[in-house]
């Protein structure tokens, strides 16, 4: 049986499981769930809401679960698109692509789909990098960009970013790591939820369960360590959009206080020309978690701001 069926008898069994989870909140009724054929692969994406369209892009150690209460906020008055990364949650696990500027054309591709044109983009981990390089190669379709809590590889300070002891999962990958983390996924992902918390405590023991089953898809753990493989691919693409011209749309960079803090709004003033900056107080790396209240007061504030 090859992984794309495995893949999917397994998700099949999860769905099922979830709906009698605990767990991470289910989207609303009136959030409608699809999966959309976009760049040779296979996008899970969660759609709600009526008016202007927002695309949330989650990180890694989560899915597009992570957005739940940001998308119900906004979907008050705008329309929200929620996918899962490729490689990761309920999309597909396809061998390859896993380079930014490629996965920003899956998002592209899902847009195109929906028939949406214009989008603000809100991106956390991961996510700013894809967004990055969806909103580079499509500046005219995007009104706003939210980058949260990570770098943008090749950008602004990025090399000494990558100094930090924290950060030697960006080069954690290959079979012999993959057989290392086989069945101990919840291990290897623990350490990411505690050690990048303020507090571990705020990333809560049904969250880490719903999250835990989702990486131990098959072909999940690669696809996730595939992500970073990708990092020196992204830096060199990211160097070339940068060469085009700085972004001009108006940008909101949020720091956790003790995770990238202020440093976010420095990473974003490399790439960009008309950047905010903010710092969450009280919260590390996984702010929809640690701090929702003011995660979501500050992300809708921004865009539903006037032009």
């Amino acid at each position: 049986m090859n992984r794309t069926r495995r893949f999917f008898i397994a998700c099949s069994m999860l769905l099922v499981a979830f709906a009698c989870s605990a767990s991470v909140k289910p989207y609303p009724a009136d959030f409608r769930t699809e999966t959309i054929a976009a760049n040779g692969t296979r996008i899970f994406v969660r759609v709600g809401g009526h008016g202007p369209a927002v695309v949330l892009l989650h990180g890694y150690g989560e899915t597009g679960d992570m957005w739940q209460p940001l998308a119900v906020t906004l979907a008050r008055n705008h329309t929200v698109i929620v996918p899962d990364l490729r490689g990761m949650g309920l999309s597909a696990h396809p061998d390859s692509g896993y380079d930014k500027k490629n996965q920003g054309r899956d998002i592209s591709a899902v847009l195109d789909a929906l028939h949406v044109d214009k989008v603000d983009v809100v991106a956390h981990d991961i996510g700013n990098m894809v967004g990055y390089a969806f909103v580079a190669e499509h500046r005219d379709r995007v009104r706003r960009f939210v980058l949260m809590d990570a770098p943008l590889p090749g950008i602004g300070p990025w090399d000494e970013i990558l100094k930090s002891p924290m950060l030697w999962h960006f080069h954690f990958g290959g079979p012999d790591m993959e057989r290392l983390v086989a069945g101990r996924e919840r291990i290897y992902l623990d350490r990411f939820w505690n050690e990048f918390s303020a507090d571990p405590r705020r990333f809560t023991e049904a969250d880490r369960q719903h999250y835990a089953r989702l990486y131990a898809l098959p072909g999940a753990m690669h696809d996730g360590f595939a992500q970073f493989a990708a990092f020196d691919q992204d830096a060199k693409d990211n160097q070339a959009f940068l060469a085009q011209g700085k972004l001009t749309m108006p940008i909101l960079a949020i720091g956790g206080e003790k995770s990238f803090g202020p440093t976010m709004a420095v990473v974003a003033r490399a790439a960009a020309t008309n950047v905010t900056g903010l710092v969450i107080p009280d919260a590390g790396h996984w702010l929809m978690e640690e701090q929702p209240k003011a995660t979501i007061a500050a992300v809708r504030d921004f865009v539903e701001a006037a032009p």
